[in-house]
């Protein structure tokens, strides 16, 4: 079995599937390795670390795909300048592609992936179960995003995070909201206490009270309701009412903070917007947004995806692609995800399908030239109509 890496071409992206180690294990496994030539450089991992561990550093893209088995990325298939089209013309029929496909949004690409003869796996389609919380891409990167984005609020806050005590008095510490406390938004609230920051949390969820509290942090809640919580942990649309009841709270904890980091997603869905251009008028001159949901059109409503704007006095950031920005851990995370969920594909060193395997029926996104995930398929078929 031939499992390949090819380097991705999309503006800004860092990162690479496979990184040394898991290499490593792959080929004592028995399979054979490709990374095509550069594919780590910038996630410092350099040629020489591949080949060192028992891997074939390739030259040609084209040979990358024209001989896989398994293919490997980060981020799906995109038309690439230099061969003069898309990736998937090059890939082997039949082939096994394994990669974020944005599969519940990018229509043409599951279609293009179905049209090539590829088993395509989407690893955001992850079951949300505890035997595949190894292979959750969605996790490790949100926890890399979630820290980031701390970061980022620090370097353009004018505000120090935590409390000093110097010789020209006493420097209070800075006073972080988060918004949404999945994976990234944990990490972001555990992040800015390290930082010293006093640290203040909201979500819809009222289950995710004690992690928040177990951080340090303290929970906003409204009346205890269970209705934010959907289907595998994930939030869900609220009714007209309850929302009403979330602005109100997110109002009136807004002119107290320094920063304020945003996380808040609903699957399939746009993000909801959790900050008017009201509310960031009543923010304090100087405070700081960083909205992690921007990619998906931003939970303020001053956001914009890639870019810093001033809005009303306040700095408004809407990072785009954050775990590339810390590409050598974020890919090492990634590629252990890769390495779990290729167990569940392989067997005895060969590719090995089983179609009763819940992981493998809930990731397969296209399969013998046809869309085979319900969900998805019902969504294109909606589309066309």
């Amino acid at each position: 079995m031939i499992i390949s890496v090819p380097k991705e071409i999309v503006p800004g992206e860092r990162r690479v599937a496979l990184t040394p180690d898991v290499v490593k294990r792959l080929v004592g496994g028995g399979a054979t390795v490709r990374i095509e030539k550069g594919a780590g450089d910038n996630a410092a991992y350099p040629d020489d670390a591949y080949s060192s561990v028992g891997a074939e550093i390739v030259d040609s893209a084209a040979k990358i795909w024209s001989e896989s088995d398994v293919v490997a990325k980060v981020q799906p298939p995109v038309l690439d300048p230099q061969a003069g089209g898309n990736e998937l013309d090059q890939v082997k029929d039949g082939a096994v592609l394994i990669s974020m496909m944005q599969p519940f949004t990018n229509f043409e690409l599951v279609k293009a992936v179905a049209g090539k003869g590829v088993t395509g796996f989407g690893l955001e389609a992850l079951p949300r179960i505890t035997r595949a919380q190894s292979m959750d891409i969605l996790s490790s990167m949100a926890t890399v995003a979630g820290y980031k984005a701390v970061l980022i609020g620090a370097e353009a806050s004018g505000k120090l995070f935590p409390m000093l005590t110097t010789a020209a008095g006493t420097v209070v510490p800075a006073r972080v909201l988060v918004l949404g406390a999945g994976v990234a938004g944990l990490q972001a609230i555990a992040t800015a206490r390290r930082l010293g920051a006093v640290v203040k949390a909201f979500d819809v969820r009222p289950e995710v009270k004690e992690q928040v509290e177990s951080l340090g942090a303290d929970f906003l809640a409204t009346e205890v309701s269970d209705e934010g919580a959907g289907e595998g942990g994930y939030a869900k649309e609220l009714s007209e009412e309850q929302q009403k009841k979330n602005l109100e709270l997110i109002a009136g904890a807004l002119p107290d903070m320094d920063v304020v980091i945003t996380t808040a997603l609903i699957p399939g869905k746009p993000a909801p917007v959790l900050i008017t251009d009201e509310m960031l008028g009543k923010m304090k001159p100087g405070s700081v947004v960083v909205d992690l949901a921007a990619e998906m059109g931003g939970n303020c409503a001053a956001t914009k995806a890639g870019e810093d704007v001033v809005s009303k006095g306040v700095k408004v950031i809407g990072p785009v692609n954050l775990p590339s920005r810390t590409a050598e851990d974020a890919s090492r995370m990634f590629s252990r995800n890769i390495q779990s969920f290729l167990q569940e594909i392989t067997k005895d060193g060969e590719l090995n399908l089983d179609f009763e395997n819940e992981v493998v029926v809930g990731t397969c996104i296209t399969h013998e030239g046809k869309v085979v995930h319900e969900t998805v398929k019902n969504a294109i078929e909606g589309s066309a109509s």
